[in-house]
Parts: structure tokens; sequence; C-alpha cells
């Protein structure tokens, strides 16, 4: 089924920033999205939690950066071209976090998102996690923007 016929006139649509850890495909929410920059070097913090690389100094503003792997309990990957640093603003923090690739922006409809299956979410730690959605055969994993940064000792 093409998404254009799950789409009609009343239909409200969702846009995300979807990128990859790993084989994985994850969005957030493109509201909240400030800009998309290149991996560069971040400055560490002393005593930080281990997925809070440090700060990185972007057009004058100090931002913290997260290790988006590391903060879902994923390993850790080398950094290479196609890392990048989404930062994002949410309730007055700004804050980048690390991923292994961008890959597109999606305009998908409300009406396709999905609870995570209650075998996966007693099973699996799914705290980050909003929805799921299955788009053009994938599933992509929606996440919880609030719960990610607030789950952050900063």
């Amino acid at each position: 089924m093409k998404d254009e016929t799950l789409i009609s006139e009343n239909t409200e649509l969702l846009q995300l920033v979807g990128f990859k850890l790993g084989e994985e495909e994850f969005c957030i929410d493109i509201i909240n999205v400030n800009e998309i920059i290149k991996m560069q070097k971040v400055t560490s913090i002393p005593n930080a939690p281990a997925s809070v690389l440090g700060i990185v100094n972007i057009r004058g503003k100090i931002n913290a950066v997260v290790d988006t792997r590391l903060k879902l309990n994923m390993l850790s990957k080398e950094y290479n071209s196609d890392t990048r640093i989404i930062i994002v603003e949410f309730e007055n923090k700004s804050i980048g976090f690390i991923v292994d690739e961008v890959t597109e922006v999606l305009r998908i409809p409300k009406n396709i998102l999905r609870d995570v299956p209650d075998i996966v979410s007693t099973e699996v730690n799914t705290d980050y996690i909003r929805s799921v959605a299955s788009i053009e055969n994938k599933i992509v994993i929606l996440l919880d923007l609030k719960k990610l940064l607030y789950g952050i000792d900063m």
C-alpha cells in the first residue's frame, strides 16, 4: 500500500528526521531539530555520565554532546565521514546527539504510529521509545526526546 493512500485531507502529518544507529532506523520530531552538523572535536567534561561525551561550541553556543548509541545501551562505534551530530532544542536545553548517519526527513501520517508491542516492552528497556511505524517495508523507531533529554544527569 502506498503512503498516498493513507493520507487524506484530514490526516495529521508528522515531520521527522530519520537516522541510523547500526542497521536500526530511528527518528525524532523535526520541530526540535535546530541543525545537523558533521562530527567535530568534543571537549570532555570530568565526571560526566558515560553517554555524555562532553561539549562543543556551535557558533558561540555551548552544547552538551551525547553519544546516542551509549545512551541507548548499544555498542559504541568509531566515528566516520557519515557520523553527524543532531543539535536539538527542547525546553530551553540545547544538546547534540551523535548518530551514525542522518538518512532523510520523513513525512508520515500520525495514524500509522503504533505502541511498542507488549512482549518487547517487557523484555527490553523501551524507556526512550515513543512509538514505532512500518514505512516502506522497514520499521522506524520514534524516540521520545523528552525522556532522552531528562534521562541525562546534567
